[in-house]
């Protein structure tokens, strides 16, 4: 059993919060892009209230714990572990009603090459709790619109995690998927789950658009963002999505294992 002393230690030893890699600019610009509603932040979620710069200020200092200072430039972000615990907490809480249920579930990722195994891990105690992971559309081509163009991608799975490949023969010793904040992945899975007559998901476990899209559309969605992803914790505000964690999404895959026991442990699905 990993303490909750100790993780906190770990978090702040590993990155994953306290002083992060992620850059005050890099923030304050993902905030800006969000107001302007540009679809590369927001992540699928449309958001009912007006969320202007300061206002997002505001939600991600209380959020994440960044610097409610809007002079405040500058120099890399913070995350309070305090915050990320709880948030913790309450992810493996969701984790833990919808092994009780026997529930659906999906899990997909933006961040393949960092995020996989932590899911991974869960998609496995989450079926041998008897939760149908789904893996629908396997195979299924998604146009996304990136920085260089409109992009096919291949949605694939992996351990019951769903990402998205460039599209062609795969190469040895290459990275599992792209990066991708896109929501169109999970619209694609939701739409063929649905086309073949079910079942759909009851809860949604990831990040990036995975997690907004699916709240989205009014699924339960539960996942991690860092401090330059404002669009979960809008969602969390505003209800469409049902936790967010604040972490940081990029560093060495792992350092999110002592996460995975916590959180495992927490929802009452070690083995």
């Amino acid at each position: 059993m990993l303490s909750t002393g100790a993780l906190r230690a770990h978090l702040l030893a590993a990155g994953l919060a306290g002083i992060v890699a992620t850059s005050r600019e890099e923030s304050l610009r993902s905030y800006r892009l969000f107001a302007a509603r540009d679809p590369r932040v927001t992540l699928g979620l449309v958001p009912a209230g007006g969320w202007d710069e300061s206002e997002l200020l505001r939600l991600m200092a209380d959020k994440c714990g960044v610097s409610a200072d809007p002079a405040h430039r500058s120099g890399p972000d913070v995350i309070d572990p305090e915050r990320t615990l709880r948030g913790l907490d309450a992810f493996a809480g969701r984790l833990a009603a919808a092994a009780a249920r026997r529930a659906p579930v999906l899990l997909g990722t933006g961040h393949p090459h960092r995020l996989l195994g932590f899911y991974a891990a869960l998609a496995d105690a989450l079926s041998a709790a008897g939760c149908d992971v789904l893996t629908p559309a396997q195979g299924r081509c998604v146009d996304i619109t990136t920085r260089f163009g409109l992009r096919t991608y291949l949605l694939d799975y992996v351990r019951g995690v769903a990402f998205v490949r460039e599209a062609g023969p795969s190469e040895s010793g290459r990275e599992p998927g792209a990066h991708s904040h896109s929501a169109l992945p999970v619209r694609a899975a939701l739409e063929s789950a649905a086309e073949a007559g079910g079942p759909l998901p009851e809860l949604v476990v990831g990040d990036h658009g995975w997690v907004c899209g699916a709240g989205q559309l009014g699924i339960e969605a539960i996942g991690v963002a860092d401090t330059d992803d404002p669009a979960l914790f809008v969602g969390e505000a505003e209800g469409q999505v049902s936790v967010a964690v604040p972490l940081d999404d990029g560093v060495p895959s792992a350092y999110y294992r002592p996460l995975t026991r916590y959180v495992l442990n927490r929802a009452c699905l070690s083995r």
